[in-house]
């Protein structure tokens, strides 16, 4: 497993299909600030409040410079309806081999990471990346009901 990456780290690329089934990448969002929340798993009530949560502050967010893209393991069906039911705002990445996760080191480490390997999951970690690709923040544990706030605090 990878070590969690830090405030002044590079971020590392990804290309991972997103909600609408469009591959997205880093680099598409080179020159303006990411909002990068990686959660465990769709449709689920602390995932679902921290979603909501984002949509909600969605527009400040955009306002301040930033996009914002949920990671989680689950596909793009999945996905998709998770957006639908909750009117999510913003695209949600289908990490379904972890790969993003372990690049961010956000899969775990010893029994926790075993086991969130073997049930495909990911910690809930939030990542602000700056315009130049980044890491200008890192939300350890989100509170996820006022996880827009804290957001926009840190940017």
């Amino acid at each position: 497993m990878s070590t969690r990456l830090k405030a002044g780290d590079p971020a590392p690329d990804f290309a991972v299909p997103a909600t609408d089934g469009a591959v997205l990448r880093l680099a598409d969002f080179r020159g303006r600030k990411l909002v990068l929340y990686f959660y465990p798993m769709d449709d689920t009530p602390g995932c679902t409040k921290q979603a909501c949560s984002l949509r909600d502050s969605n527009a400040e967010i955009a306002a301040k410079g930033a996009a914002i893209l949920g990671v989680s393991a689950q596909g793009p069906e999945s996905h998709q309806r998770f957006t639908e039911k909750f009117s999510l705002n913003f695209p949600l990445l289908a990490d379904t081999d972890l790969t993003v996760a372990k690049a961010y080191g956000v899969a775990g480490s010893g029994l926790g990471g075993l086991l969130r390997s073997v049930v495909g999951v990911s910690e809930r970690v939030t990542f602000i990346i700056d315009e130049k690709g980044r890491i200008s923040h890192v939300i350890d544990d989100p509170n996820c009901p006022d996880h827009g706030a804290e957001v926009l605090a840190a940017l």
